[in-house]
């Protein structure tokens, strides 16, 4: 089979975040030439035309889509799918639609609470700069559209006991969050990440993984942030561990994420893989935070841990989320 794998065209001062990307790529062109496929690569840019020509001079079965932003824009990663689905070239995970509403914490917040899915209540800078909410408490600021953690540090967290100071400080971090940002309730508590995996009309579940923060002093928060991710000589990205190895004891509450996982999968109409990652609080309640249509497929990261729990290999992987993009 010919697969053509889509991915980021960066810049030459690109984040390590955004070259992550690349070895998304090589780990994948490996892979394909393991399962005895012949593969390809374009990077794709604002110049749609440039990308439909290489695709149609290359005539791939089918694009393995990597693309996480369009020339660093997170907002603007649905341009992928929506040039595959006019082309009608068949592809790798979310559709446009679904690809669009999950690029958008805020759409997915809002998609989930009005179906009954539990989501940290959140407030945007509109709303902030319009009326006089009860804001008192809590929150971390978050970026709208970008993923990977970016401007997500310690400092993201802030009690606050009115309106103004809460807008002030979403305004303080715009250019850090990529122009857009909001406030959300911040529920202290376990971390969770449901890797899901196309299953025919539905999906498998993979191992769950709890994010576990070794050596956190209590007056440091427990977040998955930037340096947790990409800083590798930082104290975050040493002490969060993944872990698999999650008590009997808890198997009501692994029961619920797995349930409420399917359910979005269901909801926000995704396919191919994702990923839901939840934090459950002192109740033992648990609220979705985002819901990711595209993560990480590195060798070294999340969802192939959690393939390896499940006993597929890297390879494995990959052939599942291929087959699943060509209705096998």
């Amino acid at each position: 089979m010919n697969v053509t794998l889509l991915y980021d065209r960066l810049s030459p001062d690109a984040r390590e975040d955004e070259r992550d990307v690349l070895v998304q790529r090589d780990a994948i062109a490996a892979a394909l030439q393991q399962l005895g496929h012949r593969s390809s690569a374009v990077d794709l840019s604002l110049n749609l035309d440039e990308a439909r020509a290489a695709l149609r001079r290359l005539g791939p079965d089918v694009v393995f889509n990597l693309v996480e932003a369009v020339e660093g824009k997170g907002r603007l990663i649905y341009l992928a799918p929506a040039l595959l689905d006019a082309m009608k070239l068949p592809y790798t995970g979310a559709g446009t639609e679904a690809m669009f509403i999950t690029s958008s914490k805020l759409l997915t917040k809002r998609m989930l609470a009005t179906c009954g899915i539990a989501t940290p209540a959140w407030l945007t800078l509109d709303l902030l700069r319009r009326e006089s909410p009860r804001v008192a408490g809590r929150y971390i600021i978050k970026s709208v559209w970008e993923e990977a953690s970016v401007g997500l540090d310690e400092d993201s967290i802030l009690e606050v006991h009115d309106r103004r100071a809460l807008r002030q400080a979403v305004e303080r971090r715009l250019d850090r969050l990529g122009g857009e940002a909001f406030a959300e309730a911040y529920v202290e508590g376990r971390e969770f990440n449901v890797s899901l995996l196309a299953d025919g009309d539905g999906c498998t579940v993979l191992p769950l993984a709890e994010i576990r923060f070794d050596g956190y002093s209590a007056d440091r928060p427990r977040i998955v942030g930037y340096r947790a991710k990409w800083v590798e000589d930082s104290f975050e990205y040493r002490n969060t561990r993944r872990c698999f190895d999650i008590s009997e004891a808890d198997s009501g509450l692994l029961a619920e994420l797995r349930r409420i996982s399917s359910e979005c999968w269901t909801l926000l109409g995704l396919r191919g893989y994702a990923r839901v990652d939840f934090r459950v609080d002192a109740a033992g309640k648990p609220w979705v935070l985002e819901v990711n249509a595209n993560p990480c497929l590195s060798p070294d990261a999340g969802f192939a841990a959690a393939a390896e729990v499940a006993g597929m290999s890297y390879t494995d992987l990959i052939a599942r989320i291929l087959a699943d993009a060509c209705g096998g």
